[in-house]
């Protein structure tokens, strides 16, 4: 007996609780801004220019301050002119005039600097967006059963907007911050004394130490804001997908109450957050209140000694508020860059997660010739511990038909799966699936899936119109192809009847439209794409009597010349077929045509019998309620409707 196994990767690794190095996630950025190498050194150009201009407008001050304080040479040389208005034209209003002309020059060279840098900002963050959301569309069907799309989906927002902020605040505040710290103490060591740079530096070295160990400390509570965020937003989706089930069991105070405690934790993190927060900023406050305190003592004691003027203590004033004003800001900005970082961190990780099922660099297309479908002696389980398929061998011959019934949980849907490389076998105990004897682990997916149709039992809509859910079956088809796919899964004439027609919007997941609607859709939907290998998961199990005799004849047409799996719980549906394999607990345990199994007298004929039985009851209980003049035509749909095997089940019981 072959030995079970799971897939050959393991499972896709959670995001990482534990963040990344900074620097690793700031590294996974700077690929995606390799491609505007000659905008950046633009910009940063432009934020050199900026801070120059911005450095030279406290030293005019200086200049008109010290030309004013000498009044009284000004006054006289005035009178002895009579021309005071040339006189102020000619030295003070020049310096005006540079003072305007220098403030403008900062304005514009900042702007032109933002000018240039807003593209890098937005083409990176949408580059990024779009690999997270094409590598998720990547990954196997494993990891979105282990994960919650609503904490997905506002985990790559606040990447998203974590990778604009990091961008903004290195080019807008750090960079700047950083130049301008530069600038200053040059200047305070090349045109006044040491003092100042040694204090205004010991300073600046005190806040952002303290600034820093105080943001680690507290990234913790914003990394468990962001968690909590996360937790109650997918809980909130969660529950408004299932807004039908909530309803059926009256369960919104419960829902509500499961949605609130996360939210009151949420507060708790907020709370504490806010709270360090607070002791930060006062911290902070106090660094700069003291620093202000030794530079303006000795600024004004060199003024009263007559070694510097009114001008160099405006200057020097000037100097420490426009060191101070940002970077007061930056520490803000150090914050919310750390709490950038925490969020492109988790989304960096979905990119990290490991891609179960990945082609090969050269994996060639599948080409498809006839369509013959092999599984040769496949074993497969979810889970080491959890048995799906055993030994599995059988092949449906290009152009035919292959039914597989069984128990729920046997195995059957299974099938599909591995087909459509949803997982793959190990490739050393797993076995192999081909098709027209190609492995179809050795060729691309998308080629593999462009070749296969499925409709689904249970079909979940896109929310848009009916015309687009069919359409996504060949998005390139014509209107005409639409309709005549429409035409061919008798969903046109409903169509028709509503009042926006083809452009009917069918809600969240198709709810609007009736089970049986919905199935028609994804029939109509599989019949356009036109695929070579077709899956027919019990396609019409939503179908009333009538409308699935209708749909069969036109499934027959369809699978006419195509390999064809079905996967059906109505027996039914699928004695037409020229090969029926009866599966229980993953094992093939009956195959042959109907016809054959009757006579076998084995497990598919003990169901056969089962379900005419039930069909009988059924048939009898509905005209019974037709003699009584009863019209309850939900009830004996959903009758009709019901799961053959679990009538099955419950008649044997």
């Amino acid at each position: 007996m072959r030995r079970v196994s799971a897939p050959s990767e393991p499972g896709p690794p959670a995001i990482p609780g534990a963040p990344r190095n900074d620097w690793q996630t700031i590294r996974s950025l700077l690929p995606y801004l390799a491609d505007y190498r000659l905008r950046v050194a633009l910009a940063l150009t432009c934020l050199i220019g900026a801070k120059l201009a911005n450095l030279g407008v406290p030293v005019v001050m200086k200049s008109i301050i010290d030309h004013l304080s000498a009044s009284r040479h000004l006054t006289a040389l005035a009178r002895a002119q009579q021309e005071p208005a040339i006189v102020l034209l000619g030295g003070l209003g020049a310096l005006v005039v540079a003072y305007a002309l220098v403030r403008l020059s900062t304005s514009a060279l900042t702007e032109l600097r933002e000018l240039l840098f807003a593209k890098v900002t937005q083409s990176a963050a949408r580059k990024i967006a779009l690999r997270v959301f094409e590598h998720l569309h990547a990954l196997s069907l494993r990891f979105h059963l282990e994960r919650q799309t609503g904490g997905m989906s506002r985990d790559i927002e606040r990447g998203t907007r974590g990778i604009q902020s990091l961008i903004s605040y290195s080019l807008y505040n750090i960079l700047p911050t950083i130049v301008e710290v530069t600038l200053v103490l040059c200047f305070f060591v090349f045109r006044y004394e040491p003092y100042y740079a040694i204090v205004t530096l010991i300073a600046l070295a005190s806040y952002v130490i303290f600034t820093i160990q105080v943001t680690e400390w507290r990234t913790h509570f914003r990394r468990t804001m962001n968690e909590l965020d996360s937790k109650a937003n997918a809980r909130a989706i969660d529950s408004l997908i299932n807004y039908e089930t909530v309803k059926y069991f009256g369960n919104e105070r419960y829902e509500a109450e499961r949605y609130d405690v996360n939210l009151q934790k949420y507060r708790s993190a907020a709370i504490q957050s806010q709270q360090s927060l607070s002791m930060l900023n006062f911290g902070q406050q106090s660094i700069i209140a003291v620093c202000m305190v030794f530079i303006l003592w000795h600024a004004v004691s060199g003024v009263m000694a007559g070694k510097l003027t009114l001008g160099d203590l405006v200057l020097i004033n000037t100097f420490m508020l426009q060191l101070y004003i940002p970077l007061n800001f930056l520490g803000a900005v150090y914050r919310d860059l750390k709490q950038s970082l925490t969020d492109m961190d988790r989304m960096f990780g979905l990119i990290h997660v490991v891609q179960e099922v990945a082609d090969r660099p050269d994996a060639p297309r599948l080409a498809v010739a006839g369509g013959t479908v092999r599984f040769e002696h496949v074993d497969f389980a979810y889970e080491p511990t959890r048995r799906i398929l055993e030994d599995l061998s059988f092949t449906i011959e290009a152009g035919t038909t292959t039914a597989v019934v069984g128990h729920s949980g046997s195995g059957k849907s299974t099938l599909s799966r591995l087909l459509f490389r949803f997982y793959d076998l190990d490739r050393a105990t797993g076995g192999r699936i081909t098709i027209d004897g190609q492995d179809i682990r050795d060729v691309t997916q998308d080629s593999l899936r462009a070749a296969i149709g499925i409709v689904p039992q249970d079909t979940v809509l896109f929310n848009d119109t009916i015309y687009y859910n069919i359409a996504y079956g060949r998005p390139s088809a014509t209107r005409d192809e639409v309709i005549a796919a429409a035409r061919a899964a008798h969903i046109h004439a409903f169509i028709e009847s509503l009042p926006a027609q083809y452009e009917t919007t069918v809600g969240e997941r198709g709810l609007k439209l009736s089970g049986g609607e919905k199935q028609r859709v994804a029939i109509a939907r599989t019949i356009l794409k036109n695929p070579s290998i077709l899956i027919f998961d019990e396609a019409t199990s939503a179908l009333d009597s009538k409308s699935e005799r209708a749909i069969q004849h036109e499934l027959g047409l369809i699978a006419q010349d195509r390999t064809t799996l079905m996967i059906a719980h109505r027996l039914s549906t699928i004695v037409h077929a020229e090969q029926i394999l009866v599966m229980d607990h993953g094992r093939i345990v009956e195959r042959g045509t109907h016809a054959s199994l009757l006579n076998a007298g084995g497990l598919y004929a003990q169901m056969w019998a089962l379900q005419q039985r039930a069909a009988a009851a059924t048939e009898q209980a509905a005209t019974a309620r037709e003699a009584a003049g009863e019209t309850d035509d939900a009830s004996s749909g959903a009758t009709a409707h019901a799961d053959p095997a679990a009538l099955a089940t419950h008649a044997a019981r």
